[in-house]
């Protein structure tokens, strides 16, 4: 980027709804921003398995995508749901995996994301903004607009998940889930390039990238950062309800009850939300007073972190940014 804008950065602990659990929010805007309004103000949510600002906000190449939307004139949110990132562990994470139930089920991120909209609202003293999730994120950020409409302004859902017709690649070994799981270097790198053929494997991030992520999210962990090797602990909610739910042929909640515009960003090889979910989450939006998909050729489940990024960037905040003036 040539002259870019300068960017403040802000940290917050934000509580969330139950005694003993904060949540990790970071924000981001223009030096010299004053005004806030609704449709410049966004809050981002991470998936099932890596928290926000590792990827949302990982300088590639000198900025992240945090940057970009900051610099387009926003004031850019991201949060970690509980046991995520720095925000708070519960108790559980720190017993054996098998001495309890799956915790941090999509019921609880949903809560931890309204204290968190609640905190932004009451700050800038608007009645609503824009969300985005990725992946898991999706299901968190659109079941939360399905129960606050007048509270979202625009919604930004990249690599939605469906109702599920093919194995998941967080699928288990049969056992019964614990409270969490361990996710070691070598699992994520085969999860990133599930289903990319093998001569695209050199080309399609740029050198160091992977590297650069890979550490900055396994030192977001302060126990499993310092096992031999490495592991990042995760919370198995999002597991539970995927077998419970999207597993199973059913909704954990309905798309026709969002009433926002919006958007979805999918990429032309991602295992682990496949184009059918896309599809089949797009037809259900039948009450959003307008909406758009796009799918990106020649990347990944993480192509905000690959080689094509900029087409995924663009295409949101021209959604982001546009004004759709009604039918006259």
């Amino acid at each position: 980027m040539t002259n870019p804008t300068p960017i403040v950065c802000e940290e917050f602990m934000v509580p969330s709804a139950d005694p003993g659990i904060s949540l990790y929010v970071r924000n981001k805007r223009p030096q010299g921003m004053t005004s806030f309004e609704p449709d410049k103000i966004l809050l981002y949510v991470h998936g099932a398995t890596y928290p926000a600002e590792t990827s949302f906000d990982l300088p590639l190449n000198g900025f992240s995508w945090m940057d970009t939307i900051a610099r387009h004139g926003h004031d850019v949110y991201l949060m970690d749901v509980r046991g995520y990132g720095a925000s708070t562990r519960p108790p559980e994470m720190d017993a054996p995996a098998e001495a309890h139930p799956p915790i941090v089920r999509t019921e609880t991120a949903v809560k931890d994301v309204g204290s968190v909209v609640d905190f932004i609202l009451a700050r800038r003293a608007v009645p609503r903004i824009n969300l985005m999730g990725w992946s898991w994120g999706t299901s968190i950020m659109g079941c939360y607009t399905t129960r606050n409409n007048a509270k979202v302004n625009r919604l930004v859902l990249y690599a939605p998940l469906w109702l599920r017709s093919s194995p998941t690649l967080l699928q288990t070994d049969g056992k019964p889930l614990g409270a969490y799981r361990t996710v070691s270097t070598a699992a994520a790198k085969r999860r990133w390039f599930t289903g990319v053929a093998e001569d695209q494997h050199a080309t399609l991030i740029p050198p160091g990238w992977f590297e650069a992520w890979l550490a900055a999210t396994f030192a977001t962990d302060p126990v499993g950062s310092r096992q031999v090797p490495p592991v990042l602990r995760v919370p198995n909610g999002v597991l539970q309800d995927n077998q419970e739910f999207w597993m199973a042929g059913k909704p954990y909640y309905d798309p026709a009850d969002i009433r926002v515009p919006t958007f979805l960003a999918h990429a032309e090889w991602d295992a682990d939300t496949p184009s059918y979910m896309l599809s089949g989450y797009f037809a259900r939006l039948t009450q959003a007073p307008y909406k758009r998909y796009v799918e990106i050729g020649e990347g990944t489940h993480s192509i905000l972190m690959e080689k094509n990024r900029m087409q995924l960037f663009q295409a949101v905040q021209q959604f982001l940014d546009e004004r759709i003036e009604p039918n006259q």
